[in-house]
Formats: C-alpha cells, structure tokens, sequence
C-alpha cells in the first residue's frame, strides 16, 4: 500500500487481526482490486491471519439483490 493511503493499510490490519469477515471499500486501486487481493491474502497466511472479504458496496448490493430472488 502506498505511504499516503495509511488509512486503507490500518482498515485492512484492524479487520485483519479482529478477523472481521467483510470490509468495505471504495478503493478499488489498492484494496478491491483483483491482484492486490491475492497479494493481501499471500501476506496475511504468511502472519497468520485471516484474510477479510473485501469488497465494494455495489458486489455488497449485487449480494444482497441475489439472495432475495432465492
């Protein structure tokens, strides 16, 4: 994560640690991007932690959507 967005970097840590299931983002450069999540994950099994489901809220409202036609 760049220095700038230390934000993001302590979101994803606090969720991380507490083992929160799902985070919430906008940031779709750093945090719910594709390859930065497979990378996420590699490091947090490397310190044993758990990995958050990070997603935006429009896949959280997709889900949502979803899950009521069922």
């Amino acid at each position: 994560m760049p220095k700038t967005l230390i934000g993001d970097a302590v979101h994803l840590a606090y969720a991380s640690y507490y083992g929160i299931e799902y985070l919430l983002t906008w940031n779709c450069n750093h945090l719910a991007n594709a390859s930065k999540k497979k990378h996420i994950h590699v490091i947090n099994g490397r310190l044993g932690l758990p990995t958050p489901e990070i997603i935006t809220p429009l896949e959280l409202f997709k889900e949502i959507q979803d899950n009521d036609r069922v």
